[in-house]
């Protein structure tokens, strides 16, 4: 069943950030992620203005975002991220 994983992140240095977006592509598609969204433009239908930045990935399973995330690829990663944002990673199960 496949698996989603969105990540809600508060970006406070994008010059920094942008060093840890230019690792996760590789380290993302190694772990048989896909990205969907990756950031850019969004409109607020309901609910408060969010000036959040979201990512949404397709995996295989649960297990395959987790592998992904547990990574000592991306556990090096999240290191370069640690100053320039803070972020929420939640993995869903997808539907056929």
């Amino acid at each position: 069943m496949p698996a989603y994983l969105l990540v809600r992140a508060t970006v406070t240095d994008m010059q920094q950030y942008q060093q840890y977006m230019k690792r996760t592509p590789a380290i993302v598609e190694k772990y048989g992620g896909t990205f969907l969204v990756r950031g850019g433009d969004k409109v607020i239908l309901e609910g408060p203005e969010s000036p959040e930045r979201i990512v949404l990935l397709k995996f295989d399973s649960v297990e395959a975002a987790q592998r992904m995330y547990n990574s000592a690829e991306y556990q090096a990663a999240i290191q370069v991220r640690a100053d320039a944002a803070e972020a929420s990673f939640i993995v869903l199960d997808g539907v056929h």
